[in-house]
């Protein structure tokens, strides 16, 4: 469970926003000055910090700026009752994930707690093998094509060079990211993850860019982008296939000369930022259909680094999956020794369409049911039908037969009826699937978890978990 540390000296939004967040599974410990929360830091370890700016003693940019000096890598969103553009520059420009003003939407927070967080574990350590395993995320591979990758990553992480990361989604292409960072001449400075495909491309040029005032409906203030905030350091381009074509031409230009404008403004803004991109869409494909810019994809592609599916690389499957139990034996407070032949057996043979991060999916769930020594068969049950599911259906054929039924019914409203449906059943058998267990049913669907519980309370009969 991730925990958030609210710092704020009014008690009742102490207790509003431990109510919101607790309703959405983060354990949250409060303070109530920026001392107190300097000394919570150290002993509760958070995975976010939420911290009023205006608090009596060490104010919020005050204690923003201790906290990042002890905690470089530690997310911090800065909040304020006022609309205070200059302190909400300076909290950006000092290392904060972001500002919001209070009083604060729960959806919009919950968004941007979920987003901060994840930002915030792309800076933990990453290790490779051959080194002592200690606290951090590791990458396994004793492969050929893993050990090219592993001394490709050695020969250009000193070097400033821009990398692109190719490969199918959950083959490890961020962890391949980080570990270019940590061992690049920037690893001290800031390390900053932007989703193309996860922010709407109405708001991705200011998210990068940042915006003036008035610039557009909504911008009341002037804002900052991450280009700006991450002058030194890197920046993770992640799905850069998914980039708008119209927000393209400002990307070149940024790598070509490092200058950029704000949206709405017109004042040149240099910035020296090092990017690391990945992709797991054709991009030669995107550029034959006119979808991706070919100058584009060339400054990106200085440095290509293509990361094997594990279907390629099933020798690792063994290691990876004794790595995946170390790691959640810690998490989860178990003593599980390894996994049984059979079920290693049955890992060997799938193919794997999530890759490792399936793999590491599926021992986590395993994990929470073993009540043995050994991960067995039993344990990673509904891995078995998922891939039974998987092979024996052919999806168009089984469902060209329910669509005609339901075309021949009619009705008013068949459309909207018929996808609710349908989403309402995948919802309920990927529940059944993971026995209840939201966090797992979000991952097989490939939605948030917020998006999952959205889903559930819009059920009609409201019994959706029952079944």
């Amino acid at each position: 469970m991730d925990k958030i540390l609210v710092v704020d000296d009014e008690a009742g939004i102490l207790h509003s926003f431990k109510k919101v967040l607790g309703r959405h599974d983060y354990d949250v410990v409060t303070a109530s000055s920026g001392e107190e929360a300097l000394e919570k830091v150290n002993r509760e370890q958070p995975d976010l910090v939420i911290m009023d700016v205006n608090m009596p003693g060490r104010d919020g940019i005050e204690t923003l700026n201790e906290l990042k000096s002890l905690h470089p890598s530690l997310s911090v969103i800065i909040m304020t009752a006022y609309t205070t553009s200059e302190k909400a520059i300076t909290a950006m420009k000092n290392g904060a994930f972001d500002y919001i003003t209070k009083p604060v939407d729960n959806a919009q927070l919950i968004s941007l707690v979920e987003k901060a967080i994840a930002a915030g574990k792309m800076n933990i350590p990453v290790s490779f093998e051959g080194v002592p395993e200690e606290a951090g995320d590791r990458i396994i591979g004793k492969g050929d094509a893993m050990l090219e990758i592993f001394k490709k990553v050695g020969q250009i992480a000193a070097s400033d060079v821009t990398v692109l990361l190719r490969g199918e989604t959950g083959t490890g292409k961020e962890l391949i990211a980080r570990a270019v960072f940590q061992h690049s001449k920037r690893a001290s400075k800031p390390f900053l993850p932007v989703n193309c495909a996860a922010i709407p491309e109405t708001l991705l040029e200011s998210e990068l860019f940042g915006h003036e005032k008035g610039a557009f409906t909504g911008a009341e203030n002037k804002k900052i982008g991450k280009f700006e905030q991450c002058d030194k350091g890197t920046m993770f381009l992640d799905e850069i296939g998914d980039m708008p074509l119209s927000l393209q031409a400002k990307m070149l230009r940024v790598l070509q000369d490092g200058c950029f404008q704000r949206v709405g403004g017109n004042d040149l803004i240099r910035t020296d930022v090092r990017i690391i991109a990945a992709t797991n869409k054709n991009l030669e494909s995107l550029i034959n259909m006119g979808k991706f810019r070919d100058d584009l994809y060339w400054r990106l592609n200085v440095v290509s680094i293509t990361m094997p599916p594990l279907r390629e690389r099933r020798d690792d499957i063994e290691a990876l999956a004794q790595y995946f139990i170390r790691k959640f034996n810690r998490e989860l407070g178990k003593e599980v020794q390894g996994v049984s032949p059979e079920i290693l057996e049955e890992f060997k043979k799938y193919d794997w369409p999530g890759n490792v991060r399936e793999l590491e999916s599926v021992i986590q769930r395993g994990m929470v049911l073993c009540r043995k020594d050994l991960l067995s068969y039993k344990d990673c049950e509904w891995l078995s039908q998922i891939r039974l599911t998987a092979q024996s259906v052919d999806i168009d054929k089984t469902l060209s037969g329910t669509i005609n039924e339901i075309l021949q019914q009619g009705g008013t409203d068949i459309y909207r009826e018929a996808v609710s449906n349908f989403e309402r059943l995948l919802v309920r058998r990927a529940l059944e699937l993971t026995k209840n267990n939201q966090a797992l049913a979000a991952k097989l669907l490939g939605i948030s978890r917020n998006t999952l519980r959205e889903k559930m309370s819009a059920d009609d009969d409201g019994n959706l978990r029952k079944e």
